[in-house]
């Protein structure tokens, strides 16, 4: 079971927290606001009104030998900063911070976290995406190369299975499930048969997706 600290309890912080949890991950879960700790308590592992700040406190609560920390202090440039540097001279094998522009994500990048997420800049662009393609379900971009999209299928792939559309050779795109009725089919099989109203998560480059889009 991976074990993981989350530290700053505000919304983000919260369900990301919450989720890992239900994932089946132990979560330790601190704030210095006991009351954000109180409504988070029964969907942790463990949650405690700490100061990540402390890096005394981080070691006596085990924070070092966890897989990963989370650190969601999102608007507080200065407390972020000082809980990642406490969390790499502790050991902690992978840190993951929120930022709240380019310039905080510089600056813990620089100080060694592994990933750092704007998430509203990065939703924002998700959905202009999704916006400016008006047959786009839904799109993440995994590289400035390569992405995901959630589309449509064509109506005239309707009734073809997956053998005769043989879309990786005449579109260069991968189709990594396919969703009907609200079932989910993971890496349908070659025989698989289309049915109009299918919804087809593609991978691939930007230019083959765009060729998709455009079916």
């Amino acid at each position: 079971m991976r074990s993981y600290a989350v530290i700053g309890l505000g919304r983000f912080g919260s369900e990301v927290a919450v989720e890992l949890c239900k994932q089946g991950c132990e979560v330790l879960a601190m704030d210095t606001g006991s009351e954000a700790v109180a409504q988070i308590a029964d969907g942790v592992t463990h949650a405690v009104v700490a100061d990540g700040q402390d890096k005394e406190v981080l070691r006596t609560l085990g924070v070092g030998q966890m897989d990963c920390a989370v650190v969601a202090i999102g608007s507080d440039l200065a407390a972020s900063v000082l809980v990642t540097m406490n969390l790499k001279e502790l050991g902690v094998p992978q840190i993951i911070c929120k930022a709240h522009d380019q310039t905080h994500r510089r600056v813990l990048e620089k100080l060694g976290a592994d990933r750092v997420l704007i998430p509203e800049q990065e939703q924002a662009v998700r959905l202009a995406r999704s916006l400016s393609r008006p047959n786009v379900l839904d799109y993440i971009e995994l590289s400035e190369e390569y992405g995901i999209v959630e589309v449509p299928v064509p109506e005239n792939w309707d009734g073809k299975d997956l053998r005769q559309l043989n879309v990786r050779a005449k579109l260069g795109v991968n189709i990594l499930a396919l969703r009907r009725s609200g079932k989910i089919h993971v890496s349908p099989a070659a025989d698989f048969v289309i049915s109009r109203g299918d919804i087809a998560v593609v991978l691939g480059d930007s230019h083959a997706l765009k060729k998709v889009q455009k079916l």
